[in-house]
């Protein structure tokens, strides 16, 4: 599956860029392959529509902003958030033409991040854990591009065997390869998985973002898939400490994503300062993102075709191939390759 080419998945929000990004004016962005134009309208709410005026196709985020109106800066066209053509300075007409109109899309902004979704969305923007609990903070912490398919990452967050190989200079045992249970509940759009990983606390011992002195625990951690590459993994350590995690693969074109990550916790800054719980997860994303962008981005989501071999703690991965794959079907769709 090349992730631009599935129509089906131009039908789900996803995050774009910090909303502060807007404050400086018109910023441009690549979604799916699609280049977008995004501003502020004049009640300050975040706005998305093609990058392309309909005049002579130029780059309207080359513009500037009147009255919350995007302005295409070859001729002027000024364009609404509907993508309507509300004023065109070579004419004395007081309405442009209805045909002077751009592509808009639907846009929102939630956890601080603009949301875009090309086409009529199939679901909301996910409700994460924590993000309206008092008890919580929220650290921002990634937001930068990487080199690999989104699916890919997506089985990563929830592949329990990995981390002893992957992570084992941070908090995998290699010595200890035999991965834990999982236990997968599916949803409509997505499931939960719960597992208990037994860690080795060497990350911690340098930096000191748990908390905790032991060398060794066990941590609860209960995953949500988003359908189709949002995740939130919620870790729960014996001192009671939450780190939960929220890790979106927002797709640019087929080989590469935009990383949104952002982290709530049930400390304070005077527990545990926000640069060590970055570090932290900068060592583990870093060491993650060192394999996967070796992987081949063109991921087969039909098991049947078995391009790929399997093993029994691949079952969230092999869950999501096959909820995309009905998705697809669901839709007349064929897997794009």
């Amino acid at each position: 599956m090349l992730q631009t080419k599935q129509m089906a998945l131009r039908h789900f929000y996803y995050p774009v860029m910090p909303i502060e990004a807007l404050r400086n004016g018109p910023q441009s962005f690549k979604l799916m392959g699609q280049n977008i134009v995004l501003w502020l309208d004049e009640q300050n709410k975040p706005a998305a529509a093609i990058d392309r005026c309909c005049h002579r196709t130029s780059k309207l985020s080359k513009g500037w902003l009147r009255e919350g109106c995007i302005v295409c800066p070859y001729h002027g066209w000024t364009f609404n958030r509907d993508g309507k053509c509300t004023w065109f300075p070579q004419s004395e007409l007081e309405d442009p033409p209805k045909v002077y109109k751009i592509q808009s899309y639907r846009c929102e902004e939630r956890y601080g991040y603009v949301w875009v979704a090309l086409e009529e969305p199939l679901t909301d923007i996910p409700t994460f854990r924590y993000s309206d609990d008092p008890g919580f903070r929220k650290v921002d912490e990634f937001y930068e591009v990487i080199h690999c398919a989104a699916l890919r990452l997506m089985e990563n967050s929830f592949d329990v065997a990995h981390v002893n190989f992957v992570h084992k200079n941070t908090f995998g045992d290699i010595d200890n390869p035999i991965p834990p249970k999982v236990t997968i509940s599916q949803k409509e759009w997505g499931f939960e998985a719960y597992m208990e990983i037994p860690v080795h606390n060497k990350l911690n011992q340098k930096v000191k973002a748990l908390n905790m002195d032991e060398e060794r625990t066990v941590r609860k951690q209960l995953s949500e898939w988003f359908m189709p590459f949002i995740r939130q993994t919620n870790i729960t350590y014996p001192t009671g400490l939450i780190h939960s995690i929220v890790t979106c693969a927002t797709p640019i074109d087929d080989g590469t994503c935009q990383l949104v990550q952002f982290v709530y916790r049930n400390d304070r800054e005077e527990d545990v300062p926000a640069s060590s719980i970055i570090a932290f997860d900068r060592n583990v994303v870093d060491e993650d993102m060192d394999v996967l962008e070796t992987t081949e981005i063109n991921v087969s989501i039909d098991l049947a075709k078995k391009l790929e071999n399997h093993m029994l703690s691949d079952q969230p991965g092999i869950l999501m191939r096959k909820m995309l794959l009905a998705l697809l079907e669901r839709r007349g769709e064929a897997e794009a390759n």
